[in-house]
């Protein structure tokens, strides 16, 4: 594989500057995953889980086609408002343009053999995309293909500081195996340079891959189901090099900080600590081959044993003796291969074999994980598909049928919610709050329409009408819309956070179901109890419940937030409640037993545990509005009906619920507006 046409052109502008200047590693903005697209409908099973699609993940900021959008034209696009080039000669031909010629290859022989190396399609890193192998290409050549981590033939102070970040990835759930470190200075010869080339670039493709992994680019998210489109926020490989690299001995930090800062990551993180804390020693450790390590030699593979055997980063100090290296090869790590050297009946020398070496990564030394650390793992997983919070959001945790209002940092609200049914999941995913409709109408979806309304219209022209219905016809088509009213399936407010999978907050006609436990009783939209209480932490200052309550029954109204406030509809059967307690809740829809396949998780069945105790509920005080004002404005124009039959439709209609929702049967309506 030759140089990218971004490499290229990198090349090209270094070789046209002063060749006494060395251009910075540009810093550039990571790009965030566009959502998977999604079918209008969600399905009504949860899709099967396909395992060889879930670490297969698109290329991280591959833009999809957009038939709407256009971009600047290009040179030689012929766009129409270009500015016309002036006429040639009469009678002489235009010479056509020169292609630009290849920029010609380093003279230094170290740059030579970077470039060499980046040219050859030998993978660097299996689970390194495309995209992202020709991110590191264009930075290597923006840098004159200089190595980035070796300096006279040793790894720098950051290059040993990622090296430390990467043997300890385990302490944020990733697998250190992943991100595997070259040795130097082991042979007993010099490297060469493209030895060096090598190593400098497998390490450079272990640090851009722990970046993406640690913001949530181990899976494919959107493989796991349909309804799972998380925004995912996937840094670019050049803009981590520029960023780490150049950090020195803060590099394992800056690296370490593409994991999740949230709160609710970091008391998961704490949590399994304390559990591999308490966990006999049993995980196993791929290292790389190497010579023969004694006591008193260093090599970089040390890190990765003493995390391995859970001892600390270096030696202590002592009143004789300063701190050790992370790569000594001491007494202490001598000490702990010798014990498993013992355990395995291996000869119990101490010397890092090529043996031991093998028992080490062995298929007999598979983890030995405490019960109830895959779900932590996956969990931990599950935030890093969330963006960062900031100080206002909204989140709701699905299994939990709750939601939360966060205000400047602190809990402000919380209520209970009723989600989606296991055949009719609510999506995970987040969106931005742009606006509430007070009294809102609801048009049947294009399922209900084909599959109930046209056949009972065929049978009954009256059909919509006797359920307070009213249809549309516009032409040939034909549509279904149930007006304003206490009877409406979306209650007196909604709240909307546009998205493909056409799900909102709102309101319900049907409040005896909040005092159920389980409340996965819809078709994937989320029903709020006392939404005009959530109306208060969400809305503008100036829209009280007092003042919204006096629009019930006066036609739709549509109140716009000040700012667009952060939704997330998210899925944690793991988590610390309000009161520092830790909680699982059963796997509703499957999605813990998913991620434990896809990961190599054991552990398939999904977890049963009840879900913790919730408060007693406090009944909302909902506005009742005159039973004249709702009926006109329900059934608009609707004939007069006999006394019994206007009684009769004083209930719901037994086979609507909410958008797309049947409910077989629901609780009986008292007299009153619930």
């Amino acid at each position: 594989m030759g140089l990218s046409r971004s490499a290229t052109l990198a090349l090209a502008v270094l070789a046209a500057a002063a060749p006494q200047l060395r251009p910075a590693h540009a810093e550039v903005q990571p790009e965030a995953a566009r959502p998977a697209e999604i079918a209008p409908e969600p399905a009504a099973t949860p899709d099967p889980v396909r395992t060889d699609a879930l670490t297969e993940r698109p290329d991280p900021g591959e833009p999809k086609a957009e038939a709407t959008t256009a971009g600047p034209p290009e040179a030689g696009d012929g766009a129409a408002d270009a500015k016309p080039e002036p006429a040639s000669p009469a009678g002489v031909a235009e010479a056509p343009a020169a292609a630009p010629a290849a920029p010609p290859p380093p003279a230094d022989p170290q740059e030579a053999a970077v470039a060499a190396r980046l040219a050859d399609p030998a993978p660097l890193l299996s689970r390194l995309t495309t995209k992202e192998r020709e991110a590191i290409q264009a930075f290597y050549a923006l840098g004159a293909f200089k190595p980035v981590w070796i300096a006279d033939r040793a790894f720098t102070p950051a290059a040993k500081a990622v090296a430390a970040r990467l043997a300890r990835a385990a302490e944020d759930g990733l697998d250190p195996a992943a991100y595997p470190v070259p040795v130097l200075g082991v042979l007993t010869r010099p490297e060469t340079e493209a030895e060096i080339a090598e190593a400098d670039l497998k390490l450079s493709a272990s640090v851009a891959l722990y970046a993406r992994d640690a913001r949530g680019g181990r899976l494919n998210p959107s493989a796991l189901s349909r309804l799972i489109t998380p925004t995912l926020d996937l840094p670019a490989p050049d803009a981590v090099l520029g960023l780490i690299a150049t950090a020195g001995d803060a590099a394992g930090d800056r690296l370490q900080r593409y994991n999740p800062d949230s709160a609710g990551y970091r008391a998961l993180k704490a949590r399994l600590a304390a559990i591999r804390e308490r966990t006999p020693a049993g995980t196993s450790a791929a290292l790389p081959s190497g010579p023969v390590l004694k006591v008193g030699m260093r090599d970089a593979r040390v890190p990765l044993i003493r995390a391995r055997f859970g001892l600390a980063a270096r030696r202590a100090g002592t009143l004789d003796a300063g701190p050790g290296e992370a790569e000594d090869y001491d007494s202490g790590v001598a000490a702990a291969v010798a014990a498993f050297q013992k355990r395995h009946g291996l000869p119990a020398s101490g010397d890092l074999t090529p043996q031991t070496v093998a028992a080490l990564g062995g298929p007999e030394a598979k983890p030995v994980r405490n019960e109830g650390e895959a779900e932590l793992l996956v969990n931990m997983e599950r935030w890093r598909w969330l963006p960062a919070l900031g100080r206002d959001y909204v989140m709701v945790n699905i299994p939990e049928f709750r939601l939360r209002v966060f205000r400047d940092g602190l809990l402000k609200d919380e209520t209970r919610v009723i989600v989606g049914k296991t055949e009719s999941p609510t999506p995970i995913f987040s969106g931005m709050m742009e606006y509430a409709v007070v009294n809102p109408s609801w048009n049947v979806p294009p399922s209900i329409l084909k599959n109930e309304f046209l056949p009972g219209l065929a049978r009954d022209s009256n059909y919509a009408a006797r359920r307070g219905y009213q249809v549309v016809r516009r032409g040939n088509t034909i549509s279904v819309r149930q007006p304003p009213g206490e009877r409406n399936a979306l209650g007196f407010i909604k709240f909307l956070f546009p998205n493909n999978h056409a799900v909102y907050l709102h309101d319900t006609p049907n409040r005896s179901l909040f005092s159920a436990s389980f409340r996965a009783m819809s078709h994937g939209c989320v029903r709020v109890d006392d939404p005009f209480r959530f109306a208060d932490s969400v809305l503008p200052a100036a829209w009280t419940s007092e003042r919204l309550t006096k629009l019930i029954g006066k036609g739709e109204r549509t109140i716009r937030l000040d700012e667009k406030l952060p939704v997330h509809l998210a899925y944690f059967t793991a988590y610390l409640d309000d009161a520092g307690q830790f909680r699982t809740l059963p796997d509703l829809y499957g999605v813990d037993a998913r991620m434990r396949a896809a990961l190599g998780l054991p552990g398939g069945a999904a977890l049963v545990a009840k879900a913790p105790p919730e408060p007693k509920r406090r009944a909302a005080e909902m506005p009742k509005p005159k039973p004249q004002a709702v009926a006109q404005q329900a059934v608009p124009h609707a004939p007069r009906l006999p006394r019994r039959t206007a009684r009769a439709a004083e209930a719901p209609p037994a086979d609507f619920g909410e958008p797309g929702l049947w409910t077989p049967r629901p609780a009986p309506v008292s007299r009153g507006w619930w």
